[in-house]
């Protein structure tokens, strides 16, 4: 079998596809190659204009709609702006080891965007899923610990890379306890993630200094190219792969061919995920809509 590339996505005509963070790095390439293989694809990002520009760049049938994942009202609204069936969410926006920030709800700026943002919207728009939810995690999950008694970062010391690691370690945590849910339910949708390996994606592009100058040692080293960092995701969200699936590189070094790929033993922690997603519910004030994704 050839290994998967871009030109394995099948056609997709008459898909309807949502990526996050569409309008630079993976999301953008997500979505273009997407869009070219016939999907209506929705640019679900924060800066219109910078969405904007980037779909006119892209072929085919390519929307553009403000979503800030760090602002549940702005979560809220682009959910509630939907109103079409969707074959395929890709939660792919996020930040990487910004200074200590807080969302407009007061959460930790990583932990309330790449995780708390996306599992709001994901909530909000199961009824209208029909295929497929791909979450876009890290290798980094591995140095990642979920603290209960201090997901925000607001008694201890905080350290960037400390809460990246959590928040791409409560990535995978959501999407096991999601496949659980949807199981439960009897939802023919499926839950799976996805990671790029060491992608030279604007996330590792900072401001400059000590930390920066370590990344563009990391990004001439080993990392991958947009378009080699977004295989992953595509597979994850076209291929034949079971619910609760990780995909990344298969290669050595994180390179290569996306593959099926194993997890830390945390994220394979059924309990914190459960946990996980309880508190989750109380800080977003929402809930798995279970009797509307069984009917």
């Amino acid at each position: 079998m050839e290994p998967f590339s871009a030109a394995s996505v099948p056609d997709l005509t008459g898909r309807t596809v949502v990526v996050t963070g569409a309008n630079s790095g993976l999301g953008r390439v997500t979505a273009q190659v997407l869009a070219g293989r016939g999907a209506r694809v929705v640019l679900a990002v924060r800066d219109v204009a910078k969405g904007e520009e980037a779909a006119r760049q892209m072929p085919g049938d390519v929307g553009v709609r403000r979503l800030d994942l760090a602002d549940l009202t702005s979560v809220r609204a682009f959910a509630a702006g939907v109103d079409e069936q969707v074959d395929v969410l890709v939660n792919n926006a996020g930040v990487m080891i910004p200074p200590l920030g807080r969302t407009a709800q007061g959460f930790e700026l990583q932990l309330g965007t790449n995780h708390l943002g996306h599992f709001a919207l994901t909530n909000l728009l199961l009824p209208k899923i029909r295929g497929r939810v791909v979450t876009v995690s890290s290798n980094a999950h591995r140095a990642g610990a979920i603290d209960f008694s201090d997901l925000n970062w607001e008694r201890r010391r905080y350290r960037p890379m400390g809460a990246y690691a959590q928040s791409k370690l409560a990535n995978l945590l959501f999407t096991t306890e999601l496949q659980r849910r949807l199981e439960e339910a009897g939802s023919p949708v499926r839950a799976v993630a996805a990671h790029p390996g060491l992608a030279a994606t604007n996330l590792l592009r900072g401001p400059g200094g000590r930390l920066q100058a370590v990344r563009d040692r990391l990004i001439t080293a080993f990392a991958q190219t947009d378009e080699d960092g977004a295989l992953p995701v595509l597979y994850a969200a076209v291929a034949d792969v079971p619910g609760g699936s990780y995909a990344g590189p298969g290669g050595r070094f994180d390179r290569g061919a996306p593959a099926l790929v194993g997890r830390s033993r945390r994220a394979r922690d059924a309990e914190t995920a459960r946990r996980l997603w309880a508190v989750s519910e109380q800080l977003t004030g929402t809930t798995f809509p279970v009797e509307t994704v069984r009917s």
